[in-house]
């Protein structure tokens, strides 16, 4: 019998998602972040570039007196921008590496120990593209080295009306993870629930695939079926919502399939953290009520199969 899902994992927020009134590094950043903090349910926020620096400060400050966990993502950093990692310019290839590279320099300054990515387009030259997202992604090793820290790959979509990125299928991931591996220590990828509907693998397939190199784990839900719906693509819907992927079913069997692979474990638990974004007209203090409902639904549910 499985005992409670926090022995098992560390349980976080992609804060830009819930709240997305603080994209772009503005909003009520601080309100928002503390709102998290002071939330004995999570152990970990995820949050992206903040403009103010009194504001990164407060944030460090906040994380250290609360005791959660900061994790950076730089993905909206290279998305917002229009960087590619993988670029077969070499200019513009050199402009998303210094991105995450000041990326790094605002992780390491709030205390986090990560810097989270992604790839670009997917091209035509897949190979030689896999080539040199191979070559930034070890730049940017060597650099968050330099901090103790490291680097994670998310996986995404390749599909027109979501990011379409290189990277893509899991077996993709795995393939630039080896690469990188074989000289820097300090970079895994990180599997989304999200994106696997679009991605067109089951979570056991992906899992199972990215097993040794998996460090980090997003769930989350998505809208493909039906070109009109309000979340149609990569936008990251509540669990649930009509006309959507993922709800305590298939958040159970992701679960599942973590615990199989020793990802979530008592001895070492890992974090898994939610990615959803709320609807303009959705509360977004609501939205978050129904993740955690869902994520404890789900959880019963793996539980009274053991």
């Amino acid at each position: 019998m499985l005992d409670s899902l926090h022995d098992y994992m560390r349980v976080g927020i992609v804060h830009f998602m819930a709240f997305p009134q603080c994209a772009g590094g503005v909003g009520p950043i601080v309100k928002t972040i503390s709102a998290i903090a002071f939330d004995p349910f999570f152990d970990v926020i995820e949050i992206s570039h903040t403009k103010s620096e009194a504001h990164r400060k407060e944030i460090r400050a906040l994380a250290e007196q609360s005791r959660i966990e900061i994790c950076f993502g730089a993905q909206p950093i290279l998305l917002g921008g229009g960087l590619d990692l993988n670029h077969p310019d070499n200019g513009e290839r050199a402009r998303a590496i210094e991105a995450v590279m000041n990326a790094i320099d605002e992780a390491f300054e709030v205390g986090s120990k990560t810097v989270a990515v992604l790839s670009g387009k997917v091209t035509d030259d897949k190979s030689a593209a896999m080539s040199r997202l191979t070559e930034s992604l070890m730049e940017l090793c060597e650099y968050a080295k330099t901090k103790a820290m490291s680097v994670t790959l998310e996986t995404f979509d390749q599909v027109p009306f979501g990011k379409n990125c290189l990277i893509g299928p899991t077996k993709d991931a795995v393939a630039v993870s080896e690469a990188v591996r074989k000289h820097y220590s300090n970079f895994g990828i990180m599997l989304d629930l999200s994106h696997l509907p679009l991605q067109e693998e089951s979570p056991k397939h992906a899992i199972r695939m990215a097993r040794e190199h998996l460090v980090h784990a997003h769930i989350g839900n998505c809208a493909m079926d039906y070109p009109h719906h309000p979340a149609y693509g990569d936008m990251h819907p509540r669990f649930g919502m009509p006309g959507t992927r993922n709800d305590v079913h298939e958040l159970a069997e992701y679960l599942k399939c973590l615990v199989e692979v020793g990802y979530l474990s008592k001895e070492k638990p890992r974090v898994v953290s939610f990615e959803v974004k709320p609807m303009p007209e959705e509360n977004p203090e609501a939205v978050l009520a129904g993740c955690k409902r869902t994520l404890e639904a789900a959880w019963r549910r793996l539980r009274a199969r053991q």
